[in-house]
């Protein structure tokens, strides 16, 4: 993993660069990236790359995907709270569930950390979480970048993006192509905000005069705590549940909501229909709805509203497709279904 650059230590320090404090981050994040590793990943003895062989004996077409995120500013509420091990499972969500919507199966990663300044230990929780979400999509971490910015980054201060590559036979990619008037509508619960609205997020509780460490009786937590919930990656799940059932497209519910994110997976001559009355958001959403007296329309817009993937399969598949989730321990019902239309993605009726 590269991290830095060589130089001489005493003129960089100067400037405002610890080399040495970069090399110690190194070290520590080296277990974490241990627990990523597949056996195609290929030991690069200079340590300026990432190798991974591909077998081609294993695939008749294989087509790569690849996919580059950041987890917005989440970030600045996980320096609020000084809480830096789980924003790197919401880095790596938003990589990898990107990947596995048209049926490619994540197989490895890269980050990049900009900071203001290297702090090894909170460098090595920020990497161990990315290497905790790598591990949960099953996907290797073979390398990144981690990049010392004084005087454009205040001390404390650092963001982190991440790149993913993934693998599906050209046969088998899913998308709106395959969607047929019909279909059911599966959804998958998020586990909380994810890592879309929160700058948002951030005006709301700001406004509202509520402390990230204030215990909140209606989340049965502390605020902050609430919020830095790490995003669900759906990534094995969604693999697994396509390889048990027919599954036509997937959707991946980040920025601008679900009927929005869904509608990406449809084609033009069909619309997908969403009943309300299937789910009940959670209480974040209420929570963040009543303090920045938000209207129904701005909190679809904005959040998940409690559903992070959606997968559309044919009408006959759809119980077995809830059952197989569920046996899996991912909450899953079906939400809604395919209609003849003109490409859009509409809820109705009342939440529960």
């Amino acid at each position: 993993m590269a991290e830095g650059a060589n130089s001489s230590a005493g003129a960089y320090a100067a400037a405002g660069v610890d080399i040495a404090a970069g090399e110690r981050a190194v070290d520590l994040m080296k277990q974490h990236v241990a627990r990523t590793r597949r056996p195609e990943l290929v030991t690069d003895a200079s340590g300026f790359a990432g190798l991974f062989r591909i077998d081609t004996a294993k695939y008749r077409a294989p087509v790569l995907a690849t996919s580059t995120d950041g987890v917005g500013t989440k970030v600045l509420l996980a320096q609020r709270m000084n809480r830096h091990d789980t924003i790197g499972i919401d880095l790596v969500g938003m990589v990898v569930d990107d990947l596995v919507v048209c049926g490619a199966e994540p197989l490895f990663m890269t980050d990049y950390i900009a900071c203001g300044s290297v702090v090894p230990e909170r460098i090595a929780e920020i990497v161990g979480g990315i290497a905790e979400g790598c591990h949960q999509a099953g996907c290797a971490l073979i390398g990144g970048e981690t990049a010392e910015h004084p005087g454009a980054m205040g001390p404390d201060e650092y963001d982190l993006a991440g790149a993913g590559t993934g693998i599906v036979e050209d046969d088998a990619i899913l998308g709106p192509d395959r969607v047929r008037a019909g279909d059911a509508v599966i959804a998958m619960a998020s586990s909380g905000l994810h890592s879309n609205g929160y700058s948002l997020v951030r005006r709301i509780i700001d406004q509202a005069g509520v402390e990230l460490d204030e215990h909140i009786p209606e989340l049965d937590g502390v605020l902050g705590e609430v919020l830095l919930t790490p995003t669900r990656i759906y990534a094995k799940d969604c693999l697994a549940l396509a390889a048990e059932v027919e599954v036509r497209a997937f959707s991946h519910i980040t920025g601008g909501g679900l009927a929005s994110n869904l509608a990406r997976s449809l084609p033009d001559n069909v619309d997908a229909e969403l009943d309300r009355a299937t789910w009940s958001p959670g209480p974040v959403f209420a929570f963040l709805a009543d303090r920045g007296a938000l209207s129904r329309e701005d909190m679809e817009a904005t959040f998940n509203m409690g559903v992070g993937m959606a997968a559309i399969v044919p009408a006959d598949a759809a119980e077995r497709a809830v059952s197989f989730l569920a046996e899996r321990g991912l909450t899953a019902w079906i939400a809604g279904s395919v209609r003849p239309g003109n490409g859009r993605a509409r809820l109705r009726g009342e939440y529960v």
